[in-house]
C-alpha cells in the first residue's frame, strides 16, 4: 500500500491504515515503515469491531479493504487482501470503477 499510496491518491483516493495499536506504537510503525499516509488508532477496537474486522479468538483485526465513494456509499469490500499487490489490485478496483 505503501508504494502505491501516491498512484491511489492521484486517483482520487484517500489512503487510510487502521490497527488495534496505540497511538505511540503506531507513530513507531509509521517511521520504521517509511509510510507515506496516516493510520488510525482503535485501541479498544469500537471501530473494529463496527466495521467487522475484529477477530473474535484474538485481538487483531482481520486484514479488508473498504473503498468508500464520496458520498459515504461503500463501493468495494477487499477480504482477501494480499500484501505484496494490494496497492496495484487496489489501483485496478479504482481504475475498473472509472470506466
Amino acid at each position: 500500500m505503501r508504494d502505491a499510496a501516491k498512484e491511489l491518491e492521484a486517483a482520487g483516493a484517500k489512503v487510510f491504515g487502521a490497527s488495534l495499536d496505540d497511538v505511540a506504537s503506531q507513530a513507531a510503525f509509521v517511521k520504521k515503515e517509511g509510510l507515506n499516509f496516516p493510520l488510525l488508532s482503535d485501541p479498544d477496537g469500537s471501530a473494529s469491531a463496527r466495521l467487522g474486522v475484529l477477530m473474535a479468538d484474538k485481538p487483531h483485526t482481520n486484514r479488508w479493504t473498504y473503498v468508500i465513494d464520496d458520498k459515504g456509499i461503500l463501493r468495494h469490500l477487499d477480504r482477501g487482501v494480499k500484501v505484496d499487490s494490494h496497492g496495484a489490485d487496489l489501483l485496478e478496483v479504482l481504475r475498473k470503477r472509472e470506466r
